[in-house]
């Protein structure tokens, strides 16, 4: 599917951490996609949504391996960058995260995101893992099965 008609419609777009890693990281198979939603971003496309396991997991690997400049760059993007929003995730999306997790036996991680994404009221969720798409409450966009 190509990338213009999978964001279609698109108002608030939930960016899981795959994206967000490629994008600041410059993966090659990835960076012409992941640019493309940035710069969308940033046009006002669209909003860019984030929770709070976003961020913690695209610090992870910074962290651990003391990456201050790679550290301050996810910072960066995800708190201080016009057009994208972080959401704090409430009791009820605890509630639907457990719901999803007994409906489609994600791990707790994936039912939170998604759980955040659609308690936010995103229409759709950027991700790169294939397994997310049998979720059916939005729009599961996957990275490697668009194209420019």
């Amino acid at each position: 599917m190509k990338l213009d008609e999978a964001l279609m419609g698109v108002t608030r777009l939930f960016l899981d951490t795959a994206p967000v890693v490629y994008f600041v990281e410059e993966n090659p198979d990835f960076l012409p996609f992941t640019l493309s939603i940035f710069e969308r971003i940033e046009r006002g496309d669209f909003l860019g949504v984030v929770g709070a396991v976003t961020l913690a997991e695209c610090l992870v690997m910074p962290f651990r391996n003391g990456l201050v400049e790679l550290q301050q760059q996810f910072v960066a993007l995800l708190t201080a960058t016009d057009g994208i929003e972080i959401v704090d995730m409430k009791g009820e999306s605890g509630i639907l995260a457990g719901e999803l997790r007994a409906k489609y036996n994600l791990q707790l991680p994936d039912a939170l995101q998604i759980a955040v994404a659609l308690s936010s009221g995103c229409e759709a969720f950027l991700t790169n893992d294939v397994a997310l798409k049998r979720v059916t409450e939005l729009r599961v966009l996957v990275l490697g099965e668009l194209e420019i």
